[in-house]
């Protein structure tokens, strides 16, 4: 289906959605072998976020766009029911976010390699070099979209290669980077209305052991693991989780899945 001029995809079969959120440089492919595996007991809602679609015009969004868009594909979907998020780099910040301006619509959440980076403790636990590489590949994806065109493209297919980004180049475009621009930029208002993420549900947490530096904090992992029903969990992989070891992460996924399947719960969305 087609919801503000996003195609949306429903696969799968069960009493149970998984609406899945991908980051940069991905689109709802990112999830073609998770669909794989889950849709025989879940049913499986995907979409390209706005902005994302390589073949599409470029347009950045604003966070309140990006959360609105959200919310229309999880209520034009699911109308009655609440779902399970499972989001990945970009798609966590977006995800985390709507989450928690409408709770009443989410009953789980499987966050993916992006936990409560940039909060203080994040930043308190990550070294000079590693604050450096943040800085340095961020601002370039920034200029990449600022730049635009032909030269835009090419900045971000370099540094796609430079962190063996799985995607193939020609799929990646400078727009895609407009979050970039909004946190560095203050892009559409970049992220300065954006809620601190505490999660008000039961949460998996996936993340990648093989990268530079985390995308969170000691402190995420413990307060995570202490929560009823909730799980952190390290890979021996990069940030990619999914691709890189997709029996392991799709194992974990659907035995957190199985044991923290909620109870029928009537949905008062407002």
């Amino acid at each position: 289906m087609e919801i503000d001029g996003i195609e949306v995809r429903i696969e799968g079969e069960g009493a149970e959605t998984v609406v899945m959120i991908h980051g940069w440089p991905d689109t709802l492919h990112l999830w073609d072998g998770t669909v794989e595996a889950l849709r025989a007991h879940w049913r499986c809602v995907r979409l390209t976020l706005p902005g994302f679609d390589p073949a599409a015009p470029a347009r950045a969004c604003s966070l309140d766009e990006v959360v609105a868009t959200l919310r229309a594909v999880v209520t034009g979907c699911c109308p009655g029911t609440r779902v399970t998020l499972l989001a990945h780099d970009w798609g966590c910040i977006f995800g985390y976010e709507f989450a928690m301006r409408h709770p009443q619509l989410v009953s789980r959440i499987v966050g993916v390699d992006i936990g409560d980076t940039g909060s203080k403790s994040h930043r308190a636990e990550l070294g000079t070099r590693a604050k450096l590489m943040v800085l340095s590949y961020q601002l370039w994806l920034a200029l990449a979209w600022r730049v635009g065109g032909a030269l835009g493209d090419r900045m971000a297919r370099a540094l796609a290669g430079l962190m063996r980004c799985p995607v193939p180049p020609p799929r990646i475009v400078a727009a895609t980077g407009y979050p970039y621009a909004m946190r560095w930029f203050g892009l559409k208002g970049g992220f300065r209305k954006a809620l601190a993420f505490t999660p008000q549900v039961p949460m998996l947490y996936l993340y990648g052991l093989r990268k530079p530096f985390m995308f969170h904090s000691q402190a995420w992992l413990e307060a995570v693991a202490q929560r009823p029903g909730s799980r952190a969990v390290g890979l021996r992989t990069g940030h990619w989780v999914m691709l890189d070891k997709p029996q392991e992460f799709h194992a974990e996924v659907t035995r957190w899945l199985r044991e923290t399947a909620p109870a029928a719960v009537p949905l008062n969305d407002r």
